[in-house]
């Protein structure tokens, strides 16, 4: 029997905290277990405040950041704010880490490192437990922390991010929806945890993608384009590492034409960056189609071990996105089985019919006008 589905929202931080409290809000209402959001300081609203504004509206969604990163967050700082808010969220904060894309080179740096990452979270760890570290020679221990320790979500694309993820993940985040390229990254994941003592089945899969649902897929297309230009640039630091002939084509083969990156245009929608992705990688790596096309992809990643597909709430139409999920993709992977999509059409000819007969048995019932005559 394949293990439950959850489902999640991110945003890229970008809009008006009113409206995007509302679909936090819808989010929960509607079944979505996750609420998450990009962590890029410079290019969007700060994380943090928002994140309070989520936990005390709310009661049941987790929350966290997808992904903050180990270079521009102090570990100090950082695991106060999230003892601060698993006090608000009564323990509903998570964690998700990697190791710093937009965020970091829109400050003219590159990605820290793995090694950076796995010390961040040790600390993060011991300091949201309540308990002492070194840090750089000073004893440092959140005495008030008592709210519990976030999971901890690593992300990554490579193999050594990917084993990393194994060893010391509650969970690992993949950035598409390419049952190919998930099931690539899985036996890296699998090797990390086997390195560890740890095991395997414990670990949380969340694969991540933005969706549009619609029977026009050249319009949807346009819709998440931006989507493969963006992780164009984790590909490209991977071809540097490992060479082309170490890594699946269906990763490294669609750069090859690219001509670079406006991080100022970053997960925008008909942004430039996105011009040399072709349809075929869209349609790998992102979610479209109709209700039964979103269904049949996200069970595919379900049978490879997946447990949270996590949408990119960041396409337009954001509240509609979220209900029909919820109306139809949620529910059907909570047990019911069967979707049952109106056509328009359809829906038409049947509302005009009750008000046919609606009308029919209302003049029936009129009682005869006396002529005056």
């Amino acid at each position: 029997m394949a293990q439950k589905m959850d489902f999640g929202i991110t945003f890229k931080s970008d809009m008006d905290w009113k409206r995007e409290l509302k679909i936090v809000q819808q989010a929960e209402a509607v079944g979505f277990k996750y609420v998450w959001s990009f962590d890029s300081h410079v290019l969007w609203q700060a994380i943090f405040p928002r994140y309070a504004l989520w936990a005390y509206n709310t009661k049941k969604v987790h929350i966290g950041p997808l992904v903050t990163n180990p270079a521009v967050r102090d570990v100090t700082v950082c695991a106060s704010d999230f003892a601060t808010l698993q006090r608000i969220s009564g323990g509903r904060m998570e964690l998700g880490i990697g190791r710093g894309d937009s965020s970091r080179r829109r400050l003219g740096k590159t990605p820290t490192t793995m090694a950076n990452l796995e010390e961040f979270v040790d600390r993060f760890r011991k300091l949201t437990a309540g308990e002492h570290i070194d840090y750089d020679g000073a004893d440092v221990v959140l005495t008030w922390a008592d709210s519990g320790v976030p999971p901890v979500w690593v992300a990554g694309y490579g193999p050594i991010a990917l084993r990393s993820a194994g060893r010391i993940g509650d969970g690992v985040v993949l950035q598409f929806a390419d049952p190919h390229l998930i099931k690539w990254c899985l036996q890296f994941v699998r090797e990390g945890a086997e390195e560890a003592g740890r095991d395997y089945s414990q670990i949380k899969i969340m694969a991540c993608a933005p969706v549009w649902i619609g029977s026009d897929l050249e319009y949807a297309r346009e819709r998440v384009r931006w989507f493969p230009a963006l992780v164009s640039n984790h590909v490209v630091d991977l071809l540097k590492r490992y060479g082309k002939e170490n890594l699946p084509p269906e990763l490294v083969t669609y750069v090859e034409d690219r001509k670079g990156y406006d991080y100022l245009h970053h997960a925008e929608v008909g942004s430039s960056n996105a011009e040399f992705v072709p349809d075929e990688i869209v349609d790998r790596y992102c979610v479209i189609g109709t209700i039964k096309d979103h269904i049949a992809k996200i069970e595919e990643l379900q049978s490879l071990g997946v447990h949270q597909f996590n949408l990119y709430l960041m396409c337009g139409d954001e509240e509609k996105q979220v209900a029909a999920y919820g109306r139809y993709v949620i529910p059907y992977f909570n047990g019911k089985k069967t979707v049952r999509v109106a056509k328009p059409a359809a829906k038409a000819a049947k509302k005009a019919a009750t008000n046919g007969k609606a009308k029919k048995a209302a003049s029936a019932k009129k009682p005869a006008r006396a002529s005056s005559r």
